[in-house]
């Protein structure tokens, strides 16, 4: 079976790609194209090890003239590998306080300037949006956000948190959504070929001018439009 062999190769793989992100890391901490750098080393060695290809589309569509926040479908942990090999220049991701516990994944994922978010403490997740919107409109650096909250296991979307489209309205730069076909179908470490994973760059949706109260709408829009793209990425 192939994923005796598999299954150690990827351990080593993630062993070693975040010994190396980490290095990297600690000798550049938080910079903001850390974080990229790390999601190649994770990505595409363990691509070919899984026997999954990628294919990237529209790609043009992330901003170059300026800062925006990504909002992307969460399937699996898996994510890291497949939707990590999109992830465009000078862009850092949001995520839970308790990946900081990860043994050196966790220090990796703080060092390489992602944000952590404590979302059962309303003062200290306040702290931690407010840190995203000086990254957007400071420090030149785009957002990486999983609206849903948590992974949905390849399933429709799950309703999207508020966090990401009220921190765009606050900042007034645009959502940039990324569209992520349902890979989870069929996937196991003992088929040779695992697929193609397709990831599509949807064009940014325009937030200046809106206010809280666009919120609902803006966020009814953005998960009707993902999750179309989804299905249309999902049948090819």
């Amino acid at each position: 079976m192939r994923r005796l062999y598999r299954a150690p190769l990827l351990g080593v793989h993630f062993c070693l790609a975040s010994l190396f992100g980490l290095a990297l890391s600690l000798c550049r901490p938080f910079y903001p194209t850390n974080s990229r750098l790390c999601a190649q080393l994770y990505s595409r060695l363990a691509l070919r090890l899984v026997g999954m290809r990628v294919e990237h589309i529209d790609t043009h569509n992330f901003p170059t003239d300026r800062t925006f926040v990504v909002v992307c479908n969460h399937q699996s942990n898996w994510d890291l590998v497949v939707v990590g090999s999109i992830v465009p220049a000078r862009t850092v991701s949001l995520g839970k306080k308790a990946l900081r516990w990860v043994p050196v994944f966790g220090q990796l994922y703080w060092l390489a300037g992602n944000i952590l978010i404590d979302r059962g403490n309303r003062e200290k997740a306040l702290a931690a949006m407010a840190e995203v919107r000086h990254a957007l409109l400071e420090r030149a650096t785009n957002i990486w956000i999983f609206p849903e909250g948590t992974r949905n296991r390849g399933q429709n979307m799950l309703p999207f948190k508020k966090g990401a489209f009220m921190t765009a309205i606050d900042a007034g730069v645009p959502i940039v959504p990324v569209c992520c076909s349902a890979y989870l179908e069929g996937f196991s470490l003992d088929h040779a070929d695992n697929g193609v994973a397709r990831l599509a760059v949807m064009p940014p949706i325009e937030t200046a001018g809106m206010t809280a109260e666009d919120a609902d709408a803006l966020i009814a829009n953005c998960h009707a439009r993902m999750l179309a793209k989804i299905g249309e990425l999902s049948v090819h």
